[in-house]
């Protein structure tokens, strides 16, 4: 039997054994690349299949064209790359997983070839002789297919980031109010987008849809030690301590993914399909199509009201309001600015909270660590709401103690804490100097 006819056969052997030859590369794959144990058997198995195909097809043309009278020079199968609608199909696929995986992923795939080539080889007393051209043509075709790899999954993550950068920009200029819906953006966009001269597609955006403006961050981890007892506020979520690290992402971080991963169900998509979300002062930011279901315990998410291009920066406004009140009081949720209540207006009217810390609280800062003492106490006081023995007890001091440094914080500050005007107040004052510094 000539060797190119064992070639042929070995290879015969394997088409006619494919489905199980493609069983055992996907598992393979999905034991050794965690990338690929993710993706569902239906999406990778005609992947995995189609490629076997085609790799076998090429050892069969090889072992022709040895049995041509010109035979073959060893290596020259490199000639015969990765067929274009596969390496389209790779560079789509190396936006959901990464690169090294790919390549990785077919050289895993090889292995099994080979050697499953190599039984049937032994099968029908092939040599070394026989297997050599055939090993060094497919290595010279694996190097070179998978520098082709690289280079066209390089070329479509540049496209796609240059995209990506393109769309965050155009959406933090419509955020901040910066972007036109009446006019198309001029050239192709790639350039900064600024104030008078950035512009939206018309073909970004559904220029009917309603969409709710939001800025997010991750949980704070300190809890609110000035302000009053954390009530829900009405029609919000249930305030929850947090229990996360600060977090302020910015691109390519791993705070921006885990935000985005979060609201992803929830995000407004362009026309291609991409969600309309960027960064606004390493915060994320961006379009929602819906309010996210459930508490979302695991962020805090400002929100605007649902409205249409034209309403858009001054609800994203609100919604960076929003967001500001609910770190600064400690909470994690989703909040409108409407449900945080005092607490945004706190936020929304920075110069009455001057004034108050100027009215309630300067006469304090006279008397130096008494005085901050002193105020230390009101706000314990009102956390607590209103009640003495808890109050006393948060500050490690006698309920005595604690009754005579209210009556003294009342007669430094001319203010009566039975007296609800007072009281509310000092809480905006407390609130104030709370959330914009001790410089209020």
């Amino acid at each position: 039997m000539e060797t190119s006819t064992k070639v042929a056969e070995a290879v015969a052997a394997l088409h006619t054994a494919i489905d199980a030859l493609t069983d055992e590369v996907v598992d393979g794959l999905r034991a050794q690349l965690p990338s690929y144990a993710a993706v569902s058997q239906g999406q990778l198995r005609p992947r995995v299949m189609a490629s076997l195909r085609n790799s076998l097809s090429l050892v069969q043309r090889w072992s022709e064209e040895r049995r041509s009278p010109q035979g073959a020079a060893p290596g020259t199968g490199g000639g015969y790359g990765i067929p274009e609608t596969h390496l389209d199909e790779i560079t789509a696929l190396a936006r959901a997983l990464p690169v090294e995986d790919i390549i990785s992923a077919y050289r895993i795939g090889t292995d099994v070839v080979w050697r499953r080539f190599g039984e049937e080889m032994a099968a029908r007393r092939g040599t070394a002789e026989d297997l050599l051209p055939i090993a060094e043509t497919l290595r010279a075709w694996v190097d070179a297919n998978t520098l082709r790899i690289v280079r066209s999954c390089r070329v479509g993550i540049q496209q796609d980031a240059r995209t990506d950068r393109r769309r965050a920009a155009l959406v933090r200029a419509l955020l901040l109010g910066q972007a036109r819906w009446d006019d198309s953006l001029s050239g192709d966009g790639a350039g900064a987008v600024g104030p008078g001269d950035g512009e939206l597609t018309d073909d970004s955006y559904d220029r009917s849809a309603l969409r709710l403006p939001f800025r997010a961050c991750l949980p704070e981890a300190a809890a609110s030690e000035a302000v009053l007892p954390e009530a829900v506020p009405s029609g919000g979520p249930e305030a929850a301590p947090a229990e996360h690290p600060p977090g302020h992402p910015g691109p390519g971080d791993r705070a921006f993914h885990r935000i985005v991963a979060a609201l992803r169900p929830w995000l407004a998509l362009d026309t291609a399909g991409r969600p309309l979300v960027t960064t606004v002062d390493g915060e994320v930011a961006g379009l929602l199509a819906g309010r996210p279901a459930g508490l979302c315990r695991s962020l805090v998410l400002g929100l605007g009201a649902p409205v249409t291009p034209s309403g858009i920066a001054a609800e994203f406004t609100r919604a960076t309001q929003a967001l500001r009140a609910a770190v600064g009081f400690g909470l994690v949720g989703a909040f409108t600015r409407e449900e945080l209540g005092l607490r945004a207006t706190v936020v929304a009217l920075p110069a009455v909270g001057e004034g108050l810390v100027r009215q309630r609280l300067a006469p304090l800062a006279e008397r130096g660590e008494d005085g901050a003492q002193l105020e230390e106490a009101a706000a314990a006081y009102l956390r607590q709401g209103l009640r003495l023995d808890a109050a006393a007890r948060t500050l490690y001091v006698h309920p005595n103690t604690l009754r005579n440094r209210l009556r003294r914080f009342e007669e430094i500050t001319g203010t009566s804490l039975r007296d609800p005007a007072d009281l509310a107040e000092i809480w905006w004052a407390l609130a104030h100097r709370r959330l914009h510094g001790p410089a209020g």
